[in-house]
């Protein structure tokens, strides 16, 4: 540990190692716009500045992972239309050689 960290956690009373990892495991059961909007909210309350530094760094971590959740979520969502859209080509493309 650096000696600048080290005097900071110790003006403070923490330090990094006392930091806790945040519990993400609900997230993986959350539907996207339940992320979304959690997601939303932390990005307004970390915008504020008004949240004291372990808390931000808390709120950070979560948000990293909601955000992840939320861009698998929209991934999943532009495949399935990929998909769609190509089935339908396939299709529109069978009826076009069958009408000639």
């Amino acid at each position: 540990m650096s000696d600048d960290t080290q005097n900071a956690g110790e003006a403070t009373g923490t330090n990094a190692s006392t930091l806790t990892a945040v519990d993400t495991s609900d997230i993986a059961q959350m539907g996207y716009e339940q992320a979304r909007d959690e997601l939303a909210s932390i990005v307004s309350t970390l915008e504020s500045g008004r949240t004291p530094l372990e808390e931000s760094m808390r709120l950070w971590e979560r948000g990293e992972a909601l955000a992840d959740h939320c861009s698998t979520w929209l991934d999943g969502a532009q495949s399935r239309i990929e998909d769609a859209v190509a089935r339908r080509e396939g299709r529109d493309g069978e009826d076009d050689a069958e009408q000639k």
